[in-house]
Parts: structure tokens; sequence; C-alpha cells
């Protein structure tokens, strides 16, 4: 489709039916929000024209207040805002839905990045043979994380599920019955989320989106790519789970929850195994073949609800093979492609349904090996240099018993003893990573492995990946270093051949933006991965990157298909790993279509970056110096920035960072450690880049980037940023995942502040570098507006950020009155927090 033809289709399909059922909306008899309808539209344009014309948030919101009611009290006018509020939540949940059920009529099944679209391009240029053998040494694995970037409480999500539905059908009475029920249900959870609550909302996806998608893609790949001598792994698409596993930092994730969360996807797994295998028994009634699927699915129903009862998926796979046979040898194999599809969701899902990662800190694992060590070694901890703590750990035999220890050092040792429990349950595919934060020395990596050795596990029962998470700037620099030791170390050289010399490492994009900026955090990564595959291939190991991405272009997100797409072939290539939580979960692998859609994308950005060549994937030396360049001195205005005496007070008392930990959204507390002065590297990046976004500043996603260009512009030299553009994928990419950031920037919401004694000078030069990376960006690329060449995305965000802008208005109102000490605080701070939860759901097109 072509950019016109595109925008006319988004115009049909998704802005004139938000039009139609936002009418209908407007109509319904919402409790005390009767007359809202009317008013938000006198809000909006208040609000529009107002910032246009310079007026603060406060100065429009009284306008609204007098001009359009008549309302006197304070107590009156903040429960106006609040069921304005409320509306726009609903409003969001419509536009959501309604662009979910536009998704198949906008995307084609032979679009750029899809599986058929890879087959006729690998026909074409006569690299069938290639894309096949690419398939056998490749997989993508998506990781749902319970990462709070999620404001729908599942009651919430059910009704978006079917109102997606109603919508795909035009069902006008459906719709209307849906958004009475919306109107009725509160969008706020009571109390916050246990992590096993986090655990189950995601597991609800796993049954009722990716059980079947993933089935069906896999399906799809058999059918497009398998030969007589060739067909894809099962395991080419696989998913990874955080919820009740990811302990760092949050005190809620216990031993005994991560056992739980393993119980219940090993649950829900044999459900859906136990719902799909009644739909083929309706089938295979005959004689013999029907005896032997009877038994499995009274196996299945035991092991579901019998707690002595258990099942392997070889157990499960017999039983198939067992009906197979018959089904082949005595009914000409009628029906066999449902018992083969069945079959090959048992080879894919096993008995785990997604692998459960262990994460902590390696702040806590010192923790934990020093009152090991003090208590234990007698050795005292203040004598002994990092060098006698490793020999200790990896040549003292002792077996400790968690009883003996409390609080932190207890559960630690308690989750790993049950580590081997979880895998013969669910199987090693059910667990077999331990994650490691803010990695960047080797005892980082070795007191893990001595905590199994600590746990009565010998070096050879140890089946776990052991994966360090480079995340800051030293860490990303550290990398190398570490993991040359680490390969030379022959305790670890052994542990890795028995884990088939593979070596999963983890980098932190997230972190890595925050500590360094846009540019620098990108650059040096991409950096790092060179390194860590050339020091890898040298000692003969297996890489597999794993990205901690989240949904924003700041936290790694954006396009995550060029971003792959981009990639040279000086970086491993042999797993596309990432990271997805919140919004992202919903928005771009939240309905079978999308899920399908983007798994694919996913996929064959992969296989293309080997099959295919392509000049602009390879950096050359010159375009390598180039970027570097830019990336050193837009990290220096970004660290000039984050010297600057009033960024984290910026942050604290101007945006809605304080109020981040306060939203029932998430079981984890918005800051490492307790209590105490914040400190900028305490700062959890998700409401770091959230404040930013709230604020309409996206500052993480931009910041360095325009001063960068204009600092070669002023040395003569813009046209090598330019043929650094057009030459070069992974920039290319960089930038438009800039401008997306940018796209979402509305700096007239805030520009009250540049009159601010305290932090005028800091808006002023926050804004500046917008304008000026702005300006730049549309030169470099010669574009008249932001994102021009994405005309979906672009006009998806252009009608969120009308809807949320009176939402906006009324956080920023609400804000200013908290800084001035008007009024009622309590009330104005409410209003904060639930202006959070609308303008999140709204930025959902973010990755």
């Amino acid at each position: 489709m072509l950019h016109e033809e595109k925008k006319e289709k988004f115009h049909q399909l998704v802005e004139n039916k938000f039009q139609i059922y936002n009418s209908l909306f407007m109509s319904l008899p919402y409790d005390k929000m009767s007359n809202i309808g009317m008013l938000l539209p006198f809000l909006y344009e208040e609000s529009k024209a107002g910032y246009e014309a310079g007026k603060s948030p406060e100065e429009i919101v009284e306008e609204f207040f007098s001009k359009h009611t008549e309302l006197k009290t304070e107590e009156q006018k903040t429960e106006l805002l609040f069921k304005i509020i409320q509306y726009i939540e609903r409003q969001v949940v419509l536009y959501d839905s309604i662009e979910d059920a536009a998704f198949p009529e906008l995307h084609s099944d032979r679009d750029a990045g899809t599986v058929l679209q890879l087959h006729e391009r690998a026909l074409q240029e006569h690299q069938l043979e290639a894309t096949r053998k690419k398939l056998k040494d490749f997989a993508i694995k998506v990781v749902f994380t319970a990462h709070p970037t999620q404001f729908y409480p599942n009651a919430v999500q059910r009704i978006l599920h079917d109102l997606r539905t109603a919508i795909t059908n035009d069902s006008v009475t459906a719709i209307d019955m849906l958004l009475q029920q919306l109107g009725k249900t509160p969008f706020l959870n009571q109390q916050k989320p246990s992590p096993l609550d986090e655990a189950l909302s995601i597991i609800f996806y796993l049954r009722y989106v990716y059980y079947d998608t993933i089935g069906e893609l896999y399906k799809k790949l058999k059918n497009t790519f398998s030969t007589s001598n060739f067909t894809p792994d099962q395991d080419v698409i696989q998913m990874g789970f955080w919820p009740g596993g990811d302990r760092d930092g949050n005190p809620f994730v216990t031993a005994e929850i991560t056992k739980q969360v393993a119980r219940e996807l090993r649950l829900s797994i044999l459900k859906s195994y136990y719902a799909h295998l009644k739909k083929v028994r309706r089938r295979l009634s005959f004689r013999g073949v029907s005896e032997v699927l009877d038994g499995l699915s009274d196996d299945l129903y035991d092991a579901i609800f019998k707690e002595e009862a258990a099942i392997s998926a070889g157990d499960i796979l017999s039983k198939i093979e067992e009906a197979e046979k018959i089904l082949i040898e005595q009914h000409n194999g009628l029906f066999y492609n449902l018992l083969e599809d069945f079959k090959d969701r048992v080879n894919i899902f096993g008995t785990h349904f997604a692998t459960l990662d262990i994460r902590q800190d390696s702040r806590v694992h010192q923790q934990v090996i020093d009152e090991i060590i003090e208590k234990k070694s007698g050795l005292n901890l203040d004598e002994i240099s990092v060098e006698e703590k490793l020999d200790w750990i990896l040549n003292t035999n002792v077996s400790l018993d968690p009883n003996d220890f409390e609080g932190i050092t207890k559960d630690t040792l308690q989750n790993v003893y049950h580590i081997k429990d979880i895998q013969k349950k669910n199987g090693q595919r059910g667990m077999n990573r331990y994650i490691i934060s803010n990695s960047d020395h080797i005892k980082d990596v070795l007191n893990v492995f001595a905590l199994f050795r600590f746990c009565g596990y010998r070096e050879e029962e140890i089946n776990m990946d052991i994966v360090p998470l480079f995340e800051t700037m030293e860490g990303l620099d550290a990398g190398e270093q570490v993991m040359k030791q680490l390969y030379e170390l022959p305790v670890y050289k052994k542990h890795l051949e028995r884990r088939g010399n593979a070596q999963t490492i983890m980098l932190g994009f997230s972190d890595g933006t925050k500590d360094g900026g846009y540019l620098k955090a990108n650059w040096e990564i991409y950096e790092t991965k060179e390194q860590l595959t050339k020091i890898s291939d040298r000692y003969g190991i297996k890489v597999i990157f794993f990205d901690g991405r989240g949904g924003p272009p700041a936290r790694g997100g954006g396009k995550t298909h060029d971003f792959y797409a981009s990639q040279g072939k000086t970086i491993a290539n042999h797993q596309i790993e990432l990271t997805v939580q919140g919004q992202t979960i919903t928005s771009v692998f939240g309905n079978k279509d999308q899920a399908k859609y983007n798994f694919e994308q996913l996929l064959t950005a992969g296989i293309e970056n080997d099959v295919f060549k392509n000049a602009k994937k390879d950096l050359s030396e010159k375009e390598r110096t180039l970027l570097e360049e830019l990336a050193e001195i837009s990290y220096k205005k970004y660290s000039d920035l984050k010297a600057h005496p009033r960024f984290v007070s910026y942050l604290q008392e101007m945006s809605t960072l304080e109020y981040y930990g306060r939203t029932n959204i998430g079981s984890r507390p918005t800051k490492r450690g307790a209590g105490g002065e914040l400190k900028f590297e305490d700062l959890r990046a998700i409401p770091f880049v959230g404040s930013w976004s709230q604020l309409k500043q996206n500052v993480p996603g931009f910041f360095g980037f325009g001063f960068a260009m204009q600092e070669l512009k002023n040395q003569g030299r813009f046209d090598e940023v330019k043929s650094l553009y057009k030459g070069s994928d992974f920039f290319k990419t960089l930038v438009l995942n800039s401008m997306m950031s940018m796209n979402k920037s509305y700096f007239p919401l805030t520009s009250y502040m540049r009159k601010n004694e305290k932090f005028g000078e800091f808006w002023t030069i926050l804004f500046d570098e917008y304008n000026l990376s702005k300006s730049l960006m549309l030169e470099l690329t010669g574009f008249q507006e932001l994102m021009e060449e994405e005309p979906l995305s672009q006009m998806s965000v252009k009608i969120r950020e009308k809807i949320v802008l009176p939402l906006l208005s009324i956080q920023q109102y609400a804000l200013i009155k908290i800084q001035k000490e008007e009024g009622n605080r309590d009330a104005y701070e409410k209003l904060v927090m639930r202006s959070l939860f609308g303008n999140i759901n709204a930025s959902r097109n973010s990755a």
C-alpha cells in the first residue's frame, strides 16, 4: 500500500469509526458523567488555543471553568476534573479497540517483514536453501516482564478484548453494551498487585493469544519452508517469563512465589492442551485412536487437578505417537494434520509454556556471599581481597541449610534449592537461566555459580545458564574483559562445555539510555555486542544476546524489525531475544493478528540479516569513526545535563516521578534501595523515562543528538552526517526512532516553567535542545514533518495526542497547585496520579 492509500484506509477504518462510536459513547448515561461528553471538546479547544497563545495550564483550566461551567467551589471543580479523567480513560480504551480491530485490514500477509514476503524474496534471489540453513541456527524469544507500564486492570483488559471483536463485527448493540460496562468498571486496582497477580495477568495472554498464535505461525513456517529433508525446529519461536522470577529490587518476589508461578505456568499449558485435545478428539473418533486419546485426556485432567499426579512432555508425546501410528496404519491418516498440529504444540510449549527466568542484582548476591563467608570461613571481610573471596567460594566445599540464615540470604538459598524441583516438573526448558543485573566483574557471575555449589549441586548438575546483564556505561565497557576472564577460567569453561558452549549475555537498553543518553547508549551497546561476538568466537563460544528493551525508543524500543535488520555481520545473530512489557504486550502482542505479525517481523529481521546482502548493514571504518564521534559529543552534552544541579530536583518537583510509586500498578518499588535522599543511580528506568513522557519532553529519546549534529555542522561536516544517514541502516533506525520520541513531545504544555525562578533556566536547556534536534533531523532526512515515512504511526500518534491533551492540562494544573501549596493538596495529588493512567495507556504505539 502506498502512503496515501494507507492514510485513506486508516482514515476510514480508524478515524471515522472513532468519531461514530465516540458519539455513541458520549450519550451513555454514566454514573455522574452525563454532560462530560459535551464539556470535553471545550477543554480541548481551550487547551489547544491556549498553548498556542502561550498560556499556562492553570490559566487554561481556570478559563475553562469560568467560560463553560458555573462551578464555584474547589471541591466542585476537582470533582469535574476527576470525571473528565475517567471519561478520557474510557475514550482511550475505545480508540485502542478500534485501532486493534483495524490491524488486519491495514497490514497484509505479504508486507515487508512477513514470512511470505521472506519466502518470495528468497525465491527471487535464489536464497531458499540459505534461508532454510539459517532457520536451523536461529530463534526468536520474547520475554514478558511485569514492569509496571500497563495501567489496565484485568477486568478492563477483558472488555478491551471483547470490544475489539464487536468492532470487527460492526455490532453496534454489542459495542453499546460493552461501553456501558466500561463506564461502570473501575480502572483502578484497589491495592498493588502481588507478583503472582502480575504473573496471572500475563498468563491470560499465554493461554488466549500465544498458544494459538505461536502454534499457527509455526505451521505457517512449516508449510512455507519445509521440504522432505527439512522441517523448522520447534524452538524457533520461544517465550520467556519474568513475573515471579525477577526479584531485582522487588522484595515481594520470594522463593515461594517463584514456585507458585512455575506451577501456574505448568497448569496453564496443561489446561490449554486439555482444551485443544477436546477439539482433536471430536474428529479422531476412530477405533484404537479414540481410546488412546481418551486416556491422554484423563492423564492431563489428573495432572491438572490431582496434586500427586504428574505428566511430562515425553509422556504426552508418546501417547500422541501411539495414536499417530494407529491412525496411519488403520485409518488412512484421516485428519492427521489435526494430530500433527497438536504434537507440534507439545514440542513447542512442553510442560512449561514459557521459560521462567530468575533475576537478581549483583549487589544483593555479594551481600549474600559476604554473609556466607563471614559465617562459614572465619575470614575477616575487611581484610580479604575480591580475589581471595573468589578463591574461597570456588574451592570450599560447604553445604548450606537456608534455615541457618535469615532474610534475603535465606530466601536466595531456598530459591536455588527449588530450581531442581521446578526443572523436574516443568522440564529444563521451564527454568534454565539466572540473570544478574548490574554486572561489571567476573565475581558477579561466579557468585551465582558458587550459590549452586553451596546448595548441594554437583557441578555437572548445574543445568542453568548464568547470564550477566551489562547495563551501565561502566558495565558495558567492562563486558569484553569480564567474558574473556570467564572463558579462560577452567571451572567456568567446563560449565560452558556442559551447556553446549553457548553463553547468553544480556544488555540493558533502558538503564543504558538513562545512564548515557540515547545515541551513546545505542552505539555503546552496538560496539559491546561486536566486542563480545569477537571474544566469544575466539574461544569457540556461541554467544546469544538478550536485549532489555522497553516500549518507547528512550528505553531501547522503537521499530524493532528495522533495528534488528540493521545489525551487520560483526554482531552474532543466533537468536533475537528481547524483553516486552506493560502496554507493549497489549499494543504489539495483544491479540492474535498483531502478535503473529510482530513475531514474524522479528523472525524475518534476523534471517534477512544473514541471508541477504546489504551494504547498508555493515559500517565502514569512516562511518564507524563518525558514529563514535557523534556518540561522544552527545554523551558529553547529556552528561552535562545529568550533572546540572537542578536535574533530579526538576524531576522530583516538576514531574510525576514521585507519583509512580503510589499507583497500584506494579508490585515493584520505583527505586532501588529504601529511604534516604533520591539519587540518580537509584532511579528505575521506567519511572525515569515515564516522567519525561508525562511532561511531554521525552528527553532520554533525543537529548544530545541535535547538539552532536550541530557540532559537526559548525565544522562544515554536515554532509558526512547525511552520507551516514543514507549509507547506514543502523544510524537511520536511530534517527527515525528518536523522531518518534520527539513527535510525542509537546513543549508548549510546560512553557510556563520558563518563568520559574528555580527551574526556568533548566527548562530552557531542554527546549533549546529539542528545537535544535528537530530542525537538524528534518534537514538530515529531508522530511517536512517528523515520522513522514510512517503514515500509520504518525496518524495514530496525532489522534492519541489529541485525546490526551485535556488530560495533560489537568495533570499540569494539579502539579502547579501542589507546587504553589494552594487548596486541597490531597485532591490535587489524586488528580496527578489518576492522569498518569490515561497518558501512559494512550502512548501504547511506542514499540
